[in-house]
């Protein structure tokens, strides 16, 4: 509004204030209603003056501020993906060979175990009581046979008394082995090098012949066993590079290779079981665990990608935004402007997604904020925050 219809409109409102003032005072009545329509075809005399200038000189909306990033061709190998266990390379419940009671746990729970170690001894009073027995008619027995090798030498004794001798002195030999042999198994021993877990027995408990007593495995490397269709089965290889991910360690991968096919395929299933093995330094899988397998076969090819924060995902299409230069027909000044783009997705890894159809190499995309546009706005690009999508991410909260 100007300064001189301003003024105009101050000069016409004190006028209708003095008529109002002037005629309450002459002819109240017919004054107020004359005062009253003055006042309101002055108001409706401003609006209108307002209205028109609104639509002399429409208002615009300010460009959105948005991300770009570039449509980028990359090598992807295929991938085959299937969820897998995780299971020892070595592991066992070592468990007790004979039955008894325990007298003595010389391990930790969670400890470490090398071949040969003394996990547990049972109690063998009784039996060390019997080989002491054993082993002094053992002695007795070996002093009877020397004399009667003696006194058969000088044909005093006949052979077969001698034969005795010597067979009772091979028979007591046999008992105090025997005995030995049962004192040993007395104690449970770590069948190879490992890491232990919780004991399942007590001191002074009584157990049988098979209880169990404690984990043990080897936690490096380990295997992980999964299947995939046997129409894969012409692509796989010993020898094919494994990757793993598993929710229980986020944002860390595992590699290993492909160690073993099976030779048949499962009859119900029609899948082929497969075996690899991945390295595990850090001890954090366990056997146990499942994950995500992905078998990456040697054969690459391009692939058009496009980071995944710039699909607008909808139920008649997916789509993206492509940044274009246009020329504003007014001031013929050049802008930036979108053009929603409907496209075919392929699979994705990490932040990316491949695009089949719909967008060509280096075109420019909005990456971020897609939810607030629409098809033909103005946009200005600020890339001074935005975050770098990768194939394999590692978020630092993580």
């Amino acid at each position: 509004m100007t300064i001189a219809v301003l003024i105009i409109t101050i000069f016409v409102l004190l006028f209708a204030i003095a008529a109002i003032v002037f005629f309450s005072l002459k002819a109240p009545t017919a004054g107020a209603v004359f005062a009253i329509l003055a006042l309101f075809f002055t108001l409706a005399d401003v609006k209108a003056f307002q209205f028109r200038k609104m639509a002399s000189s429409p208002m615009t909306m300010p460009p959105t501020t948005v991300t770009s990033a570039p449509v980028k061709e990359e090598d992807w190998p295929p991938v085959l993906s299937s969820v897998g266990s995780i299971s020892a390379v070595q592991g066992a419940v070592v468990s007790a060979e004979l039955g008894g009671t325990v007298g003595e746990i010389r391990f930790q729970n969670g400890g470490e175990a090398k071949k040969g170690d003394v996990l547990i001894r049972l109690d063998v009073s009784a039996e060390e009581a019997q080989l002491h027995t054993a082993q002094a008619d053992l002695e007795l027995a070996s002093a009877d046979l020397q004399r009667s090798r003696d006194l058969a030498a000088r044909r005093v004794i006949s052979k077969a008394e001698q034969d005795a001798a010597e067979s009772k002195f091979n028979r007591l030999k046999a008992i105090v082995d025997q005995m030995s042999s049962m004192i040993s198994k007395k104690e449970v021993h770590a069948p190879f090098d490992g890491q232990l877990g919780i004991r399942q027995v007590n001191v002074g408990q009584n157990i049988n012949a098979g209880q169990q007593v404690v984990p043990l495995a080897v936690l490096d490397p380990l295997y992980v066993d999964f299947a995939l269709p046997q129409q894969e089965l012409s692509k796989l290889s010993n020898g094919l590079e494994v990757r793993l991910h598993t929710d229980a360690v986020p944002g860390q991968e595992f590699k290993g290779k492909l160690t073993a096919i099976n030779s048949m395929v499962d009859a119900v299933t029609r899948n082929i079981t497969l075996q690899a093995t991945v390295q595990n330094p850090d001890h954090v899988l366990r056997p146990g665990m499942f994950g995500k397998v992905e078998v990456e076969l040697p054969e690459k090819h391009k692939t058009l990608v496009v980071p995944g924060s710039a699909i607008s995902y909808a139920p008649f299409g997916n789509s993206v935004f492509v940044i274009e230069k246009k020329k504003d027909e007014k001031t013929s000044k050049e802008m930036e402007t979108i053009r929603q783009q409907f496209v075919k997705l392929g699979e994705a890894r990490g932040d990316l997604v491949a695009i089949t159809e719909g967008l060509k190499p280096n075109e420019n995309i909005v990456s971020t904020g897609v939810f607030k546009l629409r098809n033909g706005m103005p946009v200005v690009i600020n890339n001074d925050l935005a975050p770098e999508p990768q194939v394999n991410p590692t978020p630092v909260d993580s």
